[in-house]
């Protein structure tokens, strides 16, 4: 009889126990590559000791004063009614506290927002559901898709292929990006709100059609770090992931030179032709032989932002907007865009370009605006 009220709790006992050995139970946020996901690692395990310390504190107080103060062992409660000293101390402690949790905290948030003096900047489009990568200095663009076929996912006809850990994070062309080199985003969308994370990056920004918002992060050591779209968008938002793989240098430009090479050759432009500048305005002739290209540099590098408007930027067409800037001569402006100025970066974060290239994108939105 005994053995058989105790085979029960004997099974269940032994079931925890398989299932403790064999599960994996680390519950805890993705280990930080970046130095801005360091620090929101070391904020978030910070601001949750001081949390667990106030806990203690408070509640241990609380129970401390029920048993001690207790009827049972004829305890009077004290008067302290609008006591001042109490009042100040339970006013400042907690003033201090914030101040002590909000400082750390501000300054990770102004660092995530720094993405000045990037290495390299990369134009990241989301659409419903894939995403573009267009590398500003290297001159590779292509489109990330999940790689895992939706039949080995759903399996409609039975057990499909097996599939990896990673199944629903696979894509087909992943991100590559060099070590140690600082990355700037250049995030937009073409369609509906979608958002780039990758949470071992620290990075969560929403893609947003008509702006461009930025980010960026520079990954400390080689490897492969998976994230997703963190928005609802669609129907097919859970089949939305992203993978960047970082290596070091000398690989990485291997992998632009492969890239290059695969990508296909650009038209030859028509020197005769005209151009209609988007956003409207005056017609613009297209680059003589032999002379830079405005229209195309602006189409490659100027438009994430001057073709929205975004940063301030003053949107192409916009003539109220120009107005002031053309004003200050061509030569004021051209020394602008070639050195930087304000939110944007010199040459427009893309160094590999020529001043002569630079010069002409900035006659054609000129040109475009007046």
């Amino acid at each position: 009889m005994l053995s058989r009220i105790l085979r029960a709790p004997a099974a269940l006992a032994a079931l925890a126990f398989s299932t403790l050995a064999s599960a994996d139970y680390h519950v805890d946020i993705l280990p930080p590559v970046t130095p801005v996901s360091r620090e929101m690692y070391d904020l978030h395990w910070g601001i949750l000791w001081v949390c667990v310390a106030i806990f203690f504190i408070v509640f241990g107080a609380m129970f401390w004063s029920i048993f001690k103060h207790r009827k049972s062992v004829g305890a009077k409660a004290a008067q302290f009614h609008e006591n001042t000293t109490i009042e100040v101390i339970w006013t400042i402690v907690p003033f201090v506290i914030l101040i002590g949790m909000a400082y750390p905290a501000t300054r990770t948030v102004l660092n995530m927002k720094d993405a000045s003096g990037a290495d390299m900047s990369v134009k990241v489009t989301a659409y419903q559901w894939k995403w573009e990568y267009d590398y500003q200095q290297d001159g590779v663009r292509f489109l990330s898709h999940l790689a895992t076929p939706r039949a080995q996912i759903e399996e409609y006809h039975g057990q499909g292929a097996a599939k990896n850990d990673n199944y629903l994070l696979e894509v087909d062309q992943p991100m590559v990006v060099p070590v140690g080199k600082k990355v700037r985003l250049l995030i937009t969308s073409n369609d509906v709100i979608h958002g780039w994370y990758v949470p071992q990056l620290g990075v969560n920004q929403y893609g947003i059609p008509g702006f461009v918002k930025d980010a960026w992060f520079t990954v400390d050591k080689a490897g492969t770090y998976r994230g997703q779209c963190s928005q609802i968008c669609g129907k097919e938002h859970g089949f939305m992931p992203i993978v960047v793989i970082a290596k070091e240098p000398a690989e990485y430009a291997a992998w632009v030179k492969e890239m290059k090479a695969k990508m296909p050759a650009e038209p030859a432009p028509t020197p005769a032709a005209e151009a209609a500048p988007q956003g409207g305005g005056e017609k613009v002739a297209a680059a003589a032989p032999g002379k830079a290209d405005g229209k195309s540099t602006y189409d490659t590098v100027c438009m994430a932002c001057h073709g929205t408007g975004a940063a301030g930027a003053p949107k192409l067409g916009d003539k109220a907007a120009w107005a002031p800037r053309i004003k200050q001569g061509a030569g004021v402006l051209h020394d602008h865009a070639l050195k930087g100025k304000g939110a944007m970066p010199p040459k427009g974060g893309n160094m590999a370009l020529s001043d002569d290239a630079v010069k002409a994108a900035v006659d054609y939105m000129v040109s475009a605006s007046k």
